[in-house]
């Protein structure tokens, strides 16, 4: 079990009312396993610098919550998480779909450092982690679904990632305000499938999820 600096008996219950709240039916092993991720991100957070949030509690809510938040809107075997920083929203997703396999990619070497740490540490065999750009990375095979949160713009994104997706795949963005002006620049090939206004427990800021398809 994780150490953590805030015990995860102060912290499991926040997190099982937001799951409750996000209709997310966990295991309690699925609970520990988020719990120690969150525990593994405070302890590493000092010397690697993988998020500006510090406190446990924001953690939970404005990292795992925001990362669930999606859960059920996201489709497909094979996903891949681009520029995925600390493994968000990559990580809490394998953890409640361990039936589903995910790659992590992100340039920053410390980043997938920390990520091989908690693949190995949480015993996450659905987890695979990258350093690479996005524009670098070949797969063997394409994926269904490709996440993102916070990592570029709505165009910026479908082209970069053009590559990694298979037919009839979704880019699922996540992004806080209702992006207009990037919608309005996506290539005449995407397609927006849907807009999701999201409601992430505790959380008191705007945030969506837009689901864009190749035409």
């Amino acid at each position: 079990m994780v150490q953590q600096k805030l015990a995860s008996k102060d912290l499991e219950p926040i997190l099982r009312e937001g799951l409750q709240q996000l209709s997310l039916m966990l295991s309690d092993r699925q609970v520990s396993q988020l719990l120690d991720y969150l525990g593994l991100l405070e302890k590493w957070n000092g010397a690697y610098n993988l998020t500006s949030i510090r406190e446990p509690e924001q953690m939970l809510r404005l990292h795992l919550l925001d990362s669930l938040s999606i859960a059920p809107l996201v489709k497909g075997e094979r996903i891949i998480d681009v520029g995925t920083g600390p493994g968000l929203p990559g990580i809490p997703l394998a953890i409640i779909y361990p039936e589903r396999q995910f790659t992590l990619l992100d340039s920053n070497g410390k980043k997938t450092r920390f990520l091989f740490q908690v693949r190995t540490q949480l015993g996450l065999d659905n987890v695979t982690e990258n350093q690479s750009r996005v524009e670098a990375y070949q797969p063997t095979r394409l994926f269904d679904g490709v996440t993102s949160r916070a990592f570029t713009s709505l165009k910026d994104m479908v082209e970069k990632c053009a590559h990694l997706i298979g037919e009839n795949g979704r880019f699922y963005a996540m992004k806080g305000q209702y992006p207009a002006k990037e919608l309005s620049a996506l290539p005449k090939h995407y397609n927006v499938v849907a807009s999701h206004q999201l409601q992430v427990p505790g959380v008191d800021r705007e945030r969506h999820l837009i689901e864009i398809a190749p035409s």
